[in-house]
C-alpha cells in the first residue's frame, strides 16, 4: 500500500501545486506496463530532467564552496555525490520507496530497496518539482537533500567510489586496459538476493566482491582489488 505523500511532501519541503507530477515522478515503468498506462505516465522522462539538474546544482554548489579547487578535483566530488548510490541512500533518508508505484513483479524481487531505482525516482522527483516551481526551487531542494553529502564531499570524507578509484589507478599503469565487472552468482530469494561480482582486466581478475545490489557488490569488488595494491 501506498503512504499518504504529505509526509513525503513534509520530508522534502516542497508543495506541489500540480500533485499529478508528483505522482507521476513516482510511477516506475514496471507499474505503468502492468496497467497498460501510456509511456508519459512513467517517471523516465521526469528522471532526464531531474539527472541533469542534480549535477548542474551539485556542480555550481561546489564551485561556489572550492573557489579554488581545480576542474579535477570539482568534478570527483561532483561524482561521489550524484553516483546511483549516493542519491539512492538520499531516498531512503526520506523513505521515499515507500511512494513508489510498482509492478508487483517488482515489488516481489524487492525493488522498493534498490540503488537503480531509488536513484531514479530521487532525479524525476527533482524533475517534477522543476516542472512545478521551476528551478530555483529545484536547486533548493536538491541543497536540502543532500547538503550533508556535499560537505562530507568537500572534506573528503565521503564514502569513496571504489570503481572509479580503481580505474583511475588501472589508467595510469596501462591506458588499453579495460575493467570489467561479471555476475559470478546469485544466491538468497528473490527478494532478498546476494549478488558475488568478479572484476577483472584483460584474463586477470583483480577482485571478488558480494552485495545485495549489482552496484554495491560492484564497489566491494573494486574495493578488493585495490586492497591487493592494484
Amino acid at each position: 500500500m501506498i503512504k499518504d505523500v504529505e509526509t513525503l511532501l513534509s520530508r522534502i519541503g516542497y508543495e506541489f501545486k500540480d500533485v499529478s507530477l508528483l505522482t507521476n515522478a513516482l510511477t516506475h515503468s514496471s507499474y505503468s506496463s502492468e496497467h497498460r498506462m501510456e509511456y508519459t505516465s512513467n517517471n523516465e522522462r521526469l528522471e532526464f530532467i531531474g539527472d541533469a539538474y542534480v549535477d548542474a546544482a551539485v556542480g555550481a554548489e561546489l564551485f561556489r564552496i572550492m573557489k579554488d579547487a581545480p576542474e579535477g578535483v570539482l568534478s570527483k566530488n561532483r561524482a561521489d555525490v550524484v553516483r546511483e548510490e549516493s542519491l539512492a541512500d538520499a531516498a531512503r533518508e526520506i523513505s521515499l520507496g515507500d511512494y513508489i508505484y510498482m509492478g508487483k513483479g517488482e515489488e516481489t524481487t524487492g525493488g522498493r530497496n534498490k540503488d537503480s531505482i531509488l536513484a531514479d525516482t530521487f532525479e524525476a522527483m527533482i524533475g517534477a518539482i522543476i516542472i512545478d516551481g521551476g528551478y530555483d526551487e529545484g536547486k533548493r531542494v536538491i541543497l536540502s537533500l543532500l547538503n550533508s553529502r556535499i560537505e562530507l564531499a568537500v572534506a573528503g570524507k565521503l564514502r569513496n567510489d571504489y570503481k572509479t578509484m580503481l580505474q583511475e589507478k588501472l589508467q595510469e599503469k596501462d591506458h588499453e586496459l579495460r575493467l570489467k565487472y561479471t555476475t559470478v552468482s546469485e544466491s538468497g530469494p528473490d527478494h532478498d538476493k546476494t549478488f558475488t561480482i568478479e572484476v577483472s582486466a584483460g584474463f586477470d581478475v583483480l577482485g571478488t566482491g558480494q552485495g545485495k545490489s549489482k552496484s554495491k557488490a560492484e564497489q566491494e569488488a573494486a574495493k578488493d582489488a585495490l586492497s591487493k595494491g592494484i
